[in-house]
């Protein structure tokens, strides 16, 4: 059974732009060398994104005065950060609190690499529903929510004004078939994968796990009708030339956000993670929700919380835990945000004009009614590889969407058998 989480405007206008704030970084070799000391002395160990340091600084100088401890942040990409403790936790080299994506917590709590937390009522209330809801495996809180984002349109404003900017992904398809020549294009998105192609398919009535109050891996609808019907609808714009064939596969992204930058394609799909080296660029954009579709609902996107957790390794989890609920509150989600523009999902925050000021943050508002929550139960880690796969076998013309989706979806089913006990 399907059930597609929708969220209000005014709940999570705080689902938007990932800017790059200036910050600190430091080696690996620095990086051990300091989190090996915090074991030896009264310290805690941070492992913050890349370049977002700086969004905590005076947070933390705070901390340390209120609790007579030293916080030691280390910048490291936040999705390889489970990566990296799987190693250094029990080498007694990893951190004692880490910041990660949302559908990793599941992985991370069967792992054993998170602990859990106990936190008040009123200390989870005070944020947005879904990206609680993604901190939490079978009832259990084991983190509090950094940031939220969603993907959006991006569209040249020296190509197409706001006033021609075609409102569905069909009016697009046209505009595009006038403008495509080979060099030059209109609209393009990656579609040939699935946390891009899955706003169009769902939008048709397929999805990855049924959701009827909790993700169901037994239910996979990746290859049901509406799944099909939308995969045939994304082939389209490569068999009719309108999406370059650059853009498929693992450099796709690369080509993409170029020829956006270069002023060779009129509109794109990304996300607020792209909002800094488009402003750099000097590209003259806009922003706005996805388009709707022929059927009259709206693309869909995956919701990705961001959110800070304590180690299971950690010698002072006590302490850690404290961090995590000072860092990610009220006052500390504003100032981190006007720093570093990772919106947070406090939910009090959704209608203060530090972030309805911004223009991505109106459009990821508006985007953020027809999202949906990203799973993040360990069997999702079976779904990126084999749908993507299919979505390149669709794209090439290699297969038929049926057939793609099909054996996708059988690859699926086999690996969450073989590596979840087919739960």
């Amino acid at each position: 059974m399907k059930l597609k989480k929708y969220f209000s405007v005014i709940g999570t206008l705080a689902l938007a732009l990932s800017l790059a704030a200036c910050g600190p970084q430091e080696s690996g070799s620095d990086a051990e060398k300091d989190t090996k000391k915090a074991t030896e002395t009264n310290e805690l160990v941070v492992w913050e994104d890349i370049q977002k340091g700086e969004g905590i600084k005076d947070a933390i100088a705070k901390f340390e005065e209120e609790h007579n401890v030293t916080v030691k942040v280390v910048e490291k990409a936040y999705a390889q950060q489970i990566e990296d403790l799987r190693l250094d936790g029990p080498a007694g080299t990893g951190p004692d609190v880490l910041t990660m994506p949302g559908d990793q917590i599941g992985t991370a709590v069967v792992e054993g690499l998170i602990k859990e937390l106990t936190v008040a009522e009123d200390v989870t209330s005070i944020y947005t529903e879904s990206a609680m809801q993604s901190q939490m495996v079978d009832g259990k809180v084991y983190g509090l929510p950094k940031a939220v984002e969603t993907t959006m349109l991006y569209y040249n404003k020296d190509l197409i004004s706001e006033e021609e900017l075609p409102q569905t992904l069909e009016e697009w398809y046209e505009y595009s078939k006038g403008v495509a020549d080979g060099e030059k294009f209109g609209f393009l998105a990656l579609f040939d994968q699935i946390y891009y192609a899955q706003g169009v398919m769902s939008g048709y009535g397929g999805y990855i796990f049924g959701n009827d109050g909790g993700f169901d891996a037994t239910d996979i609808g990746l290859d049901n009708e509406g799944a099909i019907k939308g995969a045939e609808y994304i082939q389209k714009f490569y068999s009719e030339g309108l999406f370059p064939t650059g853009i498929i596969g693992e450099q796709g992204i690369n080509v993409l956000e170029s020829l956006f930058t270069e002023g060779k394609a009129a509109a794109i799909i990304s996300g607020p993670w792209n909002i800094e080296p488009f402003t750099k660029a000097g590209i003259n954009y806009g922003v706005a929700k996805l388009p709707g579709l022929e059927n009259g609902e709206n693309m869909s996107a995956f919701v990705n919380v961001k959110s800070y957790n304590v180690s299971a390794y950690s010698k002072n989890a006590e302490l850690a835990q404290k961090f995590v609920e000072f860092i990610a509150n009220e006052e500390n989600s504003k100032t981190r945000f006007e720093i570093t523009k990772e919106v947070p999902a406090v939910a009090s925050l959704a209608n203060d004009p530090v972030v309805t000021g911004s223009e991505a943050a109106q459009a990821v508002a508006e985007q953020s009614q027809f999202s949906e929550l990203m799973p993040n139960i360990p069997q999702m880690n079976e779904v990126w590889t084999p749908a993507d796969a299919a979505l390149q076998t669709i794209a090439t013309g290699k297969a038929t969407p049926k057939a793609a989706l099909e054996e996708a979806v059988k690859t699926i089913k086999g690996q969450i058998e073989a590596n979840h006990g087919g739960k």
